[in-house]
């Protein structure tokens, strides 16, 4: 089955530009928002491992916004890349209004999770 796309963040007004190489976030920081890829490419990385290199309508850091620990992993720029900020107070929102955005997530964490577990 595959994932679904967030590419309905296209026109968030509040989309953010990075160059290549340039940190989102780095690992151990504390979280306070998401990411949804509106353009370009984000590597992640945790402990200097690749763990996943992410396009256009995938979404990042989403873990930040279900429980308050720090980040799991580091997010770069790996080509020029526009994202888009999702705040906790706009994922509830979208939880509560689109039901279907919260299992959308739900299903990226899941898959993000078995993917981990394989690698064990």
């Amino acid at each position: 089955m595959p994932l679904p796309t967030f590419n309905f963040f296209r026109n968030s007004p509040d989309i953010a530009d990075f160059e290549p190489g340039q940190l989102v976030f780095k690992q151990g920081e504390p979280g306070d928002v998401m990411y949804a890829v509106v353009e370009g490419r984000v590597e992640l990385t945790r402990d200097g491992q690749a763990l996943e290199m992410l396009g256009e309508g995938n979404i990042f850091g989403e873990l930040a916004l279900v429980d308050e620990s720090p980040r799991g992993a580091t997010a770069t720029a790996a080509t020029a890349a526009r994202l888009a900020p999702v705040d906790k107070r706009r994922f509830t929102f979208l939880v509560q209004e689109h039901p279907m955005f919260a299992l959308q997530v739900m299903a990226v964490m899941a898959d993000r999770l078995r993917r981990a577990n394989d690698r064990s």
